[in-house]
């Protein structure tokens, strides 16, 4: 298969479409995400629009999105923790089924780490499903590592996620 993909940052015009991919990965999967599609559903439109504007500019949070052919194709989330710390997460990486098994969410997850080391990260942690065996397989392969750490996953308490950790220094050969 031979896609023309690309990835790019959230643009302040992006609310329809981080709306959008949000309502798309949770439709798809809502076994793999903290949030539900009637979170997502409850949430005003100029809820997503503000997030869209603030993912633009903010130097602690933003969004990346996937394209295949130019039409949407995927979404990451990337956030520090707290304002004034280096501890970084990505979050809510979806792609479509169409473009699964290709480099696609590879390359948000670089993107992502890109971005949180271009602003000072180090590490950067995933709370991943546990019973999302695809995406724990991906992790792993992409280097993240799991750090002990298991809690209830907030959209369904009854299964559990853990959390995973890419060393930007290990991975870079700079252990």
């Amino acid at each position: 298969m031979n896609l023309a993909l690309s990835v790019r940052r959230a643009e302040a015009e992006d609310g329809a479409l981080l709306r959008n991919m949000r309502i798309a990965s949770l439709t798809d999967a809502p076994y793999a995400f903290g949030a539900t599609l009637e979170d997502v559903l409850s949430q005003t439109e100029s809820a997503f629009i503000d997030d869209a504007k603030r993912h633009s500019t903010s130097n602690s949070s933003t969004s990346f999105f996937l394209f295949s052919g130019g039409a949407p194709a995927g979404m990451i989330g990337a956030f520090f923790e707290r304002a004034e710390t280096t501890r970084a997460f990505i979050c809510a990486l979806w792609v479509e089924p169409t473009v699964r098994g290709t480099s696609a969410a590879s390359l948000l997850v670089s993107a992502a780490i890109e971005w949180l080391t271009s602003q000072g990260a180090k590490d950067v942690f995933a709370w991943v499903a546990n019973d999302n065996v695809r995406a724990v397989a991906f992790y792993r392969k992409a280097g993240f590592v799991t750090m002990g750490e298991v809690q209830p996953l907030p959209s369904d308490p009854s299964q559990l996620e853990t959390l995973l950790c890419f060393s930007v220094r290990r991975n870079n050969g700079s252990e």
